[in-house]
């Protein structure tokens, strides 16, 4: 697994706030028109260059932690995995990259899970379109990786990790999902997807856009249709997905009924528990991991 190149990206293309629903097919397009207003993107991308360094290091003392290869339709997927040494017949948590890919902040995610004993798996969903890695810019990757993973691509393969898990002693009536940005929406859709699963958190994940072909729904669509309770994590100060979206969440959840429900903290923009990026809130990170903690313990 190849780490996140943190090349410098380009403030300009940092500060342009992109609509992800207009690249869609994703063929040779307009620059200018991939760079317009979209606020409802919901990527809110920090308009400071990603930083090198995380300043949460996790250790794997105690911990089964390393990479492999899951057989999905397509190819082999690669993961990062991490587990209490030894142990056995675990809750699973599935976890969902942002756009960067399965980098070591996303890995450090899954130590700090292993900690709190479950098994987390963390696919690296965009390998049959490219490496976020090679590219030196936020346009770039959104461009020509994620404008061409299809929502329905994404799900399945979590089936598959979920199986995976199982195989490797994970306990299949316990599994549960997190997801960043990009995974934050997929958290949604894939609570709404799988019967199997128990609970979810969402990280500022986009809630509502245009349908396009590769992705037809949106979490406001389906959330009448959630199988597992889910807790979103939302900054209110997020440049990419307004609280009047949120607030449509809310609404759309209470009529639902269930458990699922929203926390929104109002001095954090987006990308707050990202403590490698100048977005990091480090108090409103640290209460969203706590609330993650207590939202898995007692609905696992």
């Amino acid at each position: 697994m190849l780490p996140l190149k943190h090349a410098p990206f380009q403030e300009s293309a940092m500060n342009a706030p992109v609509e992800l629903d207009s690249l869609f097919p994703a063929q040779a397009m307009d620059r200018r028109r991939f760079l317009v207003t979209g606020a409802a993107a919901g990527f809110a991308l920090a308009a400071q260059p990603v930083c090198a360094q995380s300043v949460i290091h996790t250790s794997a003392e105690g911990l089964a932690a390393g990479t492999t290869r899951i057989p999905v339709e397509g190819g082999s997927l690669p993961v990062y995995h991490a587990r209490p040494a030894g142990s056995a017949r675990l809750p699973t948590v599935l976890v969902i990259q942002e756009i960067f890919g399965v980098h070591e902040h996303i890995q450090d995610v899954c130590r700090r899970l292993a900690h709190l004993g479950y098994l987390a798996v963390a696919p690296e969903l965009y390998f049959r379109q490219g490496n976020p890695a090679e590219l030196d810019s936020i346009p770039a990757i959104l461009e020509n990786i994620v404008a061409r993973v299809p929502d329905a691509q994404v799900l399945a393969d979590l089936d598959s990790c979920a199986a995976w898990a199982t195989r490797q002693g994970g306990d299949p009536d316990r599994l549960a999902v997190t997801g960043f940005c990009w995974g934050g929406r997929i958290t949604w859709l894939y609570a709404a997807h799988n019967p199997r699963l128990k609970a979810g958190v969402a990280w500022y994940g986009r809630l509502q856009g245009r349908p396009t072909p590769l992705t037809p729904r949106q979490p406001l669509d389906v959330a009448g249709e959630l199988k597992a309770p889910v807790l979103g994590l939302y900054g209110a100060l997020d440049q990419g997905i307004p609280v009047t979206d949120v607030e449509a969440m809310q609404a759309a959840l209470a009529l639902a009924g269930g458990a699922s429900m929203i926390h929104l903290y109002p001095h954090s923009g987006h990308a707050f528990h990202a403590d490698y990026r100048p977005s990091y809130n480090p108090a409103d990170g640290t209460d969203g991991w706590r609330r993650l903690a207590e939202w898995f313990r007692n609905h696992l």
